[in-house]
């Protein structure tokens, strides 16, 4: 039985304020703007759109200006 890591983002959408730095500086576009979720300025609220291609580089959680988001390490049995 192998172990294959991956990453979950933890976006706290109260806190987002839609800046999308998070979008703009995430190499493998894991994160995406909101269609549907908006802040209170009706800016799009970021989404962990795409978990598959997370590296887990953190630099989405480094350029969020508000600490919205953090990153685990999740681990996944793999048969």
């Amino acid at each position: 039985m192998k172990e294959k890591k991956k990453w979950e983002l933890v976006i706290d959408e109260e806190h987002c304020q839609g800046c999308g730095y998070c979008i703009k500086f995430c190499k493998p576009g894991c994160i995406e703007a909101s269609v549907s979720k908006l802040t209170s300025l009706g800016l799009p609220i970021a989404v962990f759109a795409k978990p598959e291609s997370c590296t887990g580089c953190k630099v989405c959680v480094m350029m969020c200006p508000v600490f919205s988001m953090e990153l685990y390490r999740r681990k996944e049995e793999v048969y």
